[in-house]
This record gives C-alpha cells, structure tokens and sequence, in this order.
C-alpha cells in the first residue's frame, strides 16, 4: 500500500530524487526558465513536503508553497516538485500525490492552487495530469513572468 507523509528534502534518498529532478530539468528547459527548488529550498517555512512510499520504498515526492499570508487576505498555494522515481512510472504515484496536495490545499481553504510546467514534449504527462485533474491555463502568478517555456495551470478551490 502506498503511504504519503510529511518528509524531510534533505533525506538521502529524497535528495537523490531531488537532484535527478533538477538535473533533468537543466538538461530540458533553459536554466532561467527552471523553476525547480533544490532540497534546502523545500526546507522553507512556506512549505510543506510530502513524500509517497511503499514499504518504505520512496515512490515520489510533491510539495506545497504557501503563496500570500496576509491577513485577511485568500490564500493561494503552489504546487511545487512534483516527481515520482523512474521505478514507480505509471502506477498512480503522480495522482494520488496531487490529489493529496489539492485535498491539503482545500483543507487550509486556499482559493486557488497554482503550478508552472514546461512546453517541452517531457512535460505533455505533466500538463496531462493536470488537466485531467481540473487544472486550466492561466497567466503567470506570483513573482513569475511570462516566459515562452513555461506553462502556468491554476485550479480555483
């Protein structure tokens, strides 16, 4: 069975998996339009990290960023390193951990989710998760800007 649970970036496994994501985002996109965050940057106080396994076994990770906390003002969230291991491709893994994120998101009652994905072919799974699961095009958020190898998806809570 698979289990998601808050989990530290810097565990050496998930840093493994880390630096694959970033690597494999370097050698796809253009290095000002990656937008990955390392292990130490998933350590922030804006995020929450998660991690599915089985047996222990890592499957995949997935975060959450806080994006506005000012009082009184909606909440949004960011979707943030979303990756599964080469070993647990087409098992689900990606799903069940958005569906966690979205589930988490909901219940912290941030209005929107939001995500920026590649236009690259290695990103048309990605963009088709999404999609499937009510993301939708949108203009770029937060501190992003328009960027020609960049997709940004948004789903209103």
């Amino acid at each position: 069975m698979i289990h998601i649970d808050r989990d530290d970036p810097a565990r050496p496994d998930v840093h493994q998996l880390l630096s694959e994501h970033l690597a494999d985002m370097f050698a796809t996109s253009p290095a000002d339009s990656v937008h990955a965050l390392d292990h130490s940057a998933l350590c922030g106080p804006s995020i929450t990290f998660w991690t599915a396994r089985e047996e222990g076994a890592l499957l995949g990770c997935g975060a959450l960023k806080l994006l506005n906390s000012r009082p009184g003002s909606t909440k949004h969230g960011e979707i943030k390193s979303m990756r599964t291991t080469a070993g647990a491709r087409g098992r689900g893994v990606a799903t069940l951990m958005l569906r966690h994120i979205v589930d988490e998101a909901r219940s912290r009652h941030y209005g929107r989710l939001y995500l920026e994905t590649g236009t690259e072919d290695y990103f048309a799974p990605a963009r088709r998760l999404y999609a499937r699961n009510g993301f939708s095009e949108c203009p770029p958020f937060a501190d992003y800007a328009l960027d020609p190898n960049s997709v940004f998806m948004e789903l209103r809570l």
